[in-house]
């Protein structure tokens, strides 16, 4: 079996992050492993309190895994402190894992701040050149391209987006893809490689409960990877995982729910009704 490694934060109440994570990556049959860089106190209704664990634990993760086990992927989400940062890319430039997947955590969906301000810099210099596939929302990757760039305009249509993938392009990552999630009409993600720009396009869905789709597309993604499929077709086969998780999304909680990770395998087992 496959086996990825999420590099994350802990979400209590398993919506996002590491749970999230790992619940994307058993449903695109791989073996998942974590490293927890956080751990929120959170719900449907926001991010009440965030303790960020301390680097040599943060590394003394990453070494057990990869000195024990093959890695074939890897996602990276929350990392909210420089030092967190600096020991992530020191451990991911020993180790040299095939496929990384860095979902830009910033801002939850109830605001909270993930990644401290003054860590974006350093996310960009030594995070972003190692990723295989950066996968940031609008907000963040007009975040991210304001920090080079101040007078980078508002993203407010797909032509908008293409120039801000071409502009993260250019930090050093090989692959971008800019999540539409946040824009007005179909849901549009613009993928580019350095070579040709492509859209994926799916229906928008009509629905409250959106609770961790980042983490648990960018993990879906890196699954994918892990089972050797191109980075496109990695790409296809995840928004339509989280499509589908989005559509059957679960109405728990007085907040935003969470995605239905297993909706695939529970009707397949008889568990649920169309």
């Amino acid at each position: 079996m496959r086996k990825v490694l999420t590099i994350a934060g802990s979400d209590s109440c398993g919506g996002a992050g590491v749970q999230a994570d790992l619940k994307s990556l058993s449903a695109n049959g791989v073996y998942g492993m974590s490293v927890i860089t956080a751990i929120t106190a959170q719900n449907t209704m926001g991010v009440f309190a965030v303790q960020d664990l301390e680097g040599e634990i943060i590394k003394a993760q990453i070494d057990a895994i990869f000195t024990d086990i093959d890695v074939d992927a890897v996602k990276i989400g929350m990392v909210s402190k420089i030092s967190t940062i600096d020991v992530i890319s020191q451990k991911l430039e020993q180790y040299k894992p095939m496929n990384i997947v860095l979902d830009p955590v910033m801002i939850s969906k109830s605001g909270y701040s993930l990644l401290k301000p003054e860590s974006k810099s350093a996310l960009i210099k030594k995070l972003i050149p190692l990723a295989s596939l950066i996968t940031p929302n609008v907000p963040e990757a007009e975040e991210i391209i304001r920090e080079v760039n101040s007078d980078f305009p508002d993203i407010e249509s797909v032509v908008d987006m293409e120039k801000a993938a071409k502009e993260i392009y250019k930090l050093g990552c090989k692959n971008v893809l800019l999540k539409g999630g946040h824009m007005l009409g179909e849901a549009v993600d613009v993928f580019y490689d350095g070579f040709e720009i492509i859209h994926f396009t799916s229906e928008r869905i009509n629905t409250k409960n959106t609770h961790g789709t980042g983490c648990t597309l960018s993990s879906a993604i890196a699954a994918n990877l892990a089972l050797g499929f191109s980075m496109k077709e990695s790409i296809k086969k995840s928004k339509q995982y989280i499509t589908i998780a989005i559509k059957h999304s679960l109405d728990i909680g007085h907040g935003v729910g969470p995605t239905n990770h297993f909706y695939e395998l529970y009707k397949k087992a008889g568990m649920v009704n169309d």
